[in-house]
């Protein structure tokens, strides 16, 4: 487990081991995500974009809900 010091304008270092093992680059968007008293520090790259893609569908589409939702409307 590594440790670093947040510094006096909010910033931390974040050790090359993980940047390395995570593929975090220059210019790689991170996410924290407050978890009850714990912070989750996700990095958003290709392969973690890969891995959520899918995760909210559902067996409708929001093109037909919209139709048949002008349908209605048309017939009132």
């Amino acid at each position: 487990m590594d440790s670093v010091y947040v510094t006096a304008r909010g910033r931390i270092v974040i050790p090359a081991l993980l940047r390395r093992k995570l593929g975090i680059k220059p210019g790689t968007k991170v996410c924290f995500i407050e978890h009850g008293r714990d912070i989750i520090f996700q990095p958003v790259t290709k392969e973690y974009v890969r891995s959520v893609c899918g995760m909210l569908k559902t067996t409708t589409s929001v093109t037909d809900e919209l139709l048949h939702e002008r349908k209605r409307d048309r017939e009132r």
